[in-house]
């Protein structure tokens, strides 16, 4: 069973920094985009950055020259690195990917979640 393994969340001050991972546990076929959202307490998930697999990435307006997304091809991973964070930025963050399986099935995955709190 294939799975997104994330890690990397915590605690942080105003203006500091987090690198987020996510990692495919198990085979997938192909891996089409990668992609992390957040959900803070009371609202609605939203995108905050995804990186198709033929496209650049693209960013959500609130976090854009802050936050960089990046894969790494070879490994399945994906990664976001938070500068800058500010108090808004507090959220549980979850990866997403989506792709074929091994039988050729199209697969939407989203990790468990990683809580990142940005709190002085």
């Amino acid at each position: 069973q294939v799975q997104l393994v994330e890690s990397g969340g915590g605690l942080v001050q105003p203006g500091g920094s987090l690198r987020l991972s996510c990692v495919v546990d198990g085979y997938i076929f192909r891996l089409n985009d990668m992609a992390w959202y957040r959900q803070a307490p009371g609202k609605q998930r939203e995108l905050v950055a995804s990186i198709p697999s033929t496209r650049e990435p693209n960013y959500a307006e609130s976090v854009k020259g802050r936050f960089t997304i990046s894969r790494d091809y070879s490994q399945n991973a994906v990664f976001l690195q938070m500068n800058s964070l500010l108090p808004d930025d507090t959220a549980v963050y979850y990866c997403y990917a989506d792709g074929l399986s091994a039988t050729y099935n199209y697969r939407e995955l989203w990790g468990q979640g990683t809580l990142v709190t940005v709190s002085s």
